[in-house]
């Protein structure tokens, strides 16, 4: 069983043609329920925004893709899509459950509840285009959802556009990595580090714009009234 669970998660952290078709080949159908778990755990857990997501998607999507493989493509794309809606929905009943309880306190700097006032007046403005955007950024994937809970999105809003982001972000890397196989069997490991980069640039792009704003407004001069 250990020799099994080993093998698996060194599967899911070096995702490449060869260790994926030895998984899909070992576990059979099985290996629908191993990724159906991987993404729900990435997406709906809090505890695991490490997992892959955007690399493993499309590294599945090219074995599917290539001559002999016993991966059904239109089976596991609607296996993974099911596991990213449930594991937003699942993460945002999470926050929802929680936020109003954790964030209660006014004489605390983490727990203040008016961070959960500052939650609630983002999703009201931004919730739509967070939830679906996310999908892309690794880490914010995993905290978007449960952030949402927390600022009370309304949840048919939020159960639209997590749909909506998971039908773009499954179908896009999952099939991508189908049409491309042939090109992207023997450079995988290259487009997975160049997947990776390219998620994770809005998120350093948002720390950066971030601090420069803060400098800019304390290097500001004070206002003077008439």
């Amino acid at each position: 069983m250990w020799d099994q669970l080993n093998e698996i998660v060194y599967t899911i952290f070096h995702a490449d043609v060869h260790n994926i078709t030895t998984l899909a080949n070992h576990f059979g159908h099985w290996v629908y329920v191993i990724l159906f778990v991987v993404i729900f755990c990435e997406t709906g857990l809090v505890a695991t925004p490490i997992l892959p997501g955007d690399s493993l998607l499309f590294s599945v999507g090219c074995v599917a893709g290539l001559a002999g493989s016993n991966i059904n493509m239109p089976v596991m794309a609607v296996v993974l899509f099911v596991a990213a809606v449930l594991g937003d929905a699942v993460n945002y009943a999470a926050g929802h459950f929680l936020g109003p309880k954790v964030f209660s306190r006014d004489d605390s700097w983490w727990m203040n509840k008016k961070h959960l006032v500052e939650a609630q007046l983002f999703y009201e403005k931004y919730g739509a285009k967070t939830i679906v955007l996310a999908r892309f950024v690794p880490i914010v994937r995993t905290f978007a959802p449960f952030v949402a809970g927390i600022g009370n999105m309304n949840y048919w809003r939020f159960a639209v556009y997590n749909i909506v982001g998971a039908v773009v972000w499954i179908n896009l890397f999952l099939w991508g990595g189908y049409f491309f196989a042939d090109y992207a069997k023997d450079r995988l490991r290259w487009i997975a580090a160049g997947i990776l980069i390219v998620s994770v640039l809005p998120m350093v792009y948002e720390f950066w714009n971030a601090r420069r704003l803060k400098r800019a407004a304390q290097n500001a001069p004070p206002s003077t009234t008439a």
